[in-house]
């Protein structure tokens, strides 16, 4: 058992949120009960995680998309009266870290989907270098842009929106989760030749198109599943707390 001070620090102690410029506050959201047992991590702290985090007997909820952003309408109804009233009626802590759960070398939400996709980073670009550029850790290639596109389905277990067309074997790939399309010049930039993220807008299809690099679209929540129960279970087993990741299914 610890508190919810205590967890706080391990967390920011971990993370560094004051590196970063970010959308929203990161660290404690919400106040709940003073002493912690049990933390459940989770995506997006919606109506479904925390109901399911109340069943789980939690006291803490640690994700990566929190309750607060800047510049959203401050007002307490509907949705966001019905999360909060639900926090704080069953006095769970609400932890939530953007930008710093995507950029950790190790545990973050980038490190831990290129674990997954069997990619190793060698080096970091675009705006505070949240991006990640590397090779695949077994140093071979892909053949083509089919052949990653098979790879990452496979290992996501969905499919994915792919646009543009390799102008050779795919060796350098740079990746970024979740909306992070806004990260494609500087891939290009920095070499890559297939660039892989969760969200894709319009001006990305013509920038792969004209410059021969291929664009993955993977899905916001899909590129972002890893990092939150990574993060969680490693503050967990420092503090001798229980951790449970509770998936909460969703298309984007």
């Amino acid at each position: 058992m610890t508190d919810r001070i205590q967890l706080l620090q391990a967390f920011d102690a971990l993370l560094q949120p004051e590196r970063f410029r970010d959308y929203g506050p990161n660290g404690l959201q919400v106040e709940g009960r003073l002493s912690v047992r049990k933390i459940v991590s989770g995506v997006t702290a919606s109506r479904a995680l925390i109901e399911a985090a109340i069943a789980a007997q939690a006291d803490a909820l640690f994700v990566h998309h929190g309750l607060f952003w800047r510049g959203q309408d401050g007002r307490v109804t509907g949705w966001m009266k019905q999360r909060l009233a639900l926090l704080l009626a069953h006095d769970i802590n609400l932890y939530a870290y953007h930008l710093p759960l995507d950029a950790h070398p190790e545990l973050g939400n980038n490190a831990q989907l290129g674990v997954r996709l069997g990619l190793q980073a060698q080096a970091r670009f675009g705006e505070q270098e949240l991006g990640f550029l590397g090779q695949r850790i077994d140093g071979g290639v892909f053949a083509d842009a089919a052949a990653l596109v098979d790879h990452v389905q496979k290992l996501l277990r969905r499919s994915v929106t792919m646009v543009g067309q390799a102008r050779g074997a795919i060796k350098s790939i740079a990746w970024c989760t979740g909306g992070a399309q806004g990260y494609f010049e500087s891939a290009i930039a920095a070499g890559a030749d297939a660039f892989i993220t969760g969200e894709i807008s319009e001006p990305q299809a013509h920038y792969a198109r004209e410059c021969g690099v291929i664009f993955i679209a993977c899905g916001h929540h899909a590129s972002e599943r890893y990092g939150a129960p990574a993060v969680a279970g490693h503050v967990a087993a420092q503090l001798g707390l229980a951790h449970e990741f509770i998936e909460i299914d969703n298309p984007a």
